[in-house]
């Protein structure tokens, strides 16, 4: 057993809590490509953007100057109720794999939607309660953001809409219900409540959905009710600046030891966790103060970075929402029924997608059984049930362990556990029955859908 030089869990007080959001592009000297009105392919205005977000959001959208933003006091206060959360040394893991790697995990799964959600989803309550709306309409994949954005608004006193799509509406009974209980109210999508979800029934009939036809039918909910915006738990500058709250607290527990990691890794849907996670280390690479290796895990199913293209696209099947840069499968690309429900998402976040194209992270798919080999490990070894996105992470950080044990090489490992996957066990239950499937889309489905990208 290797000496515990480190403690098992590296915990900050509450007063060591940061209190500032970290904005990495302020430090990005080529800033990611903005947002288009797919009518006039001219920049969005915060005019046209306030129709569909938060005033204050959309500000925090448009922002690529401040590098750090206040955290209000209120949303502060709501953190403490399960932040900071801990920094843990997977000592089990590493004995088990038997590797001279020293490897961390930033567990996001203490609090009741058990991810990292609920990070972003307190904040544009927040936001919307002080601007005096009514309610919020969302998407969700997995539930986990439905489930944050649920009891978010519930501690606001908001209504809240939630579209999830329908593989994970009837796969995740139980996550429907938590958002039922925290007040919400819940439609599996593509549905028939919306005209955007009547044409996608009818240009896919049978389909199991994906989190950009969710959109599109949220995007129409929110912008046809008065009082109502709609809200995002990925993708956005605005979400990846709420989720920085992870990478701070990563960076403040490792300095507090003095450690420097080597790889940091993170799986990567629409970008909210590993762009929330490397954020502050980005930061110090952008500005020439450190060097790190950055991996996204995405699932082989779905993977916008290592085989989409870098372009200008709808965020949405529908075609509702405004056009982002950024590394894409094509908006009408569906997924398999892929149980890592959210990573089920045609592209990649515009500030991480830049990276990405820099040279300044690197990408790996990974295929859905030895994804579950890797969480049935670690939750052997360190006693968590990992949600099957968390155990993308996992699965690249055990591969990257297992080099250093041929090598010998003593790396430094870092990732993101997003959350728990203690309702994910149809999934699992797949798995250990032998009924998971390995499905990847071949290149003539991928050209086809990429082959009807908007002219831009």
């Amino acid at each position: 057993m290797k000496e515990r030089e480190i403690p098992y869990k590296i915990y900050l007080e509450e007063s060591e809590m940061p209190d500032k959001w970290y904005n990495v592009r302020a430090d990005m000297k080529k800033k990611p490509a903005p947002l288009l009105n797919p009518g006039t392919l001219k920049p969005m205005t915060s005019e046209e953007l306030q129709g569909v977000f938060c005033d204050e959001l959309v500000k925090q959208e448009l922002d690529d100057v401040n590098a750090f933003i206040q955290i209000p006091e209120e949303i502060r206060d709501f953190y403490k109720m399960y932040r900071p959360s801990p920094l843990v040394r997977a000592y089990c893991l590493e004995e088990k794999l038997q590797t001279p790697a020293k490897i961390y995990y930033k567990f996001e799964g203490n609090n009741t939607s058990g991810s990292h959600k609920l990070n972003s989803a307190i904040a544009q309550a927040y936001y919307a309660k002080q601007q005096g709306l009514k309610g919020v309409t969302t998407e969700t994949g997995a539930g986990q953001w439905g489930t944050a954005l649920s009891m978010a608004c519930s501690y606001f006193d908001l209504d809240c809409k939630v579209y999830m799509v329908k593989v994970s509406y009837e796969q995740k009974p139980f996550r429907r219900e938590v958002m039922r209980t925290y007040g919400a109210s819940v439609t599996s999508s593509p549905s028939m409540e919306t005209e955007v979800g009547k044409r996608i029934l009818e240009e896919f009939p049978g389909t199991t959905g994906s989190l950009g036809c969710a959109i599109s039918e949220a995007v129409e909910a929110a912008v046809s009710r008065e009082g109502y915006r709609y809200v995002l738990g990925s993708v956005l500058s605005q979400v990846l600046l709420h989720q920085s709250i992870i990478g701070l607290e990563t960076k403040a527990a490792l300095d507090k030891y003095n450690i420097t990691p080597d790889l940091i890794i993170g799986c990567a849907g629409g970008g909210s966790n590993l762009g929330g996670l490397i954020s502050p280390f980005m930061g110090e690479v952008l500005r020439g103060e450190k060097k790190y290796r950055f991996i996204a895990v995405e699932p082989a199913s779905c993977p916008s970075l290592t085989r989409g293209k870098y372009a200008y696209d709808f965020c949405d099947t529908g075609k509702v929402c405004p056009l982002a840069k950024m590394y894409t499968l094509g908006s009408g690309f569906m997924p398999s029924a892929n149980h890592a429900g959210g990573l089920r998402y045609h592209g990649m976040s515009s500030v991480l997608s830049e990276l990405f194209d820099q040279g300044l992270m690197e990408a790996v798919s990974v295929g859905q059984t030895e994804v579950f080999e890797a969480a049935e490990l670690f939750a052997r070894s360190e006693g968590i049930l990992p949600a099957p996105e968390s155990a993308h992470a996992i699965r690249v950080a055990i591969d990257e362990a297992l080099k250093c044990k041929e090598t010998g090489e003593e790396k430094t490992i870092v990732f993101g556990l997003t959350g728990t996957g203690y309702f994910d066990m149809v999934a699992y239950e797949k798995f250990h029955n032998g009924e998971m499937n390995d499905y990847i889309p071949t290149n003539e489905e991928l050209e086809k859908s990429l082959s009807v990208l908007p002219i831009v």
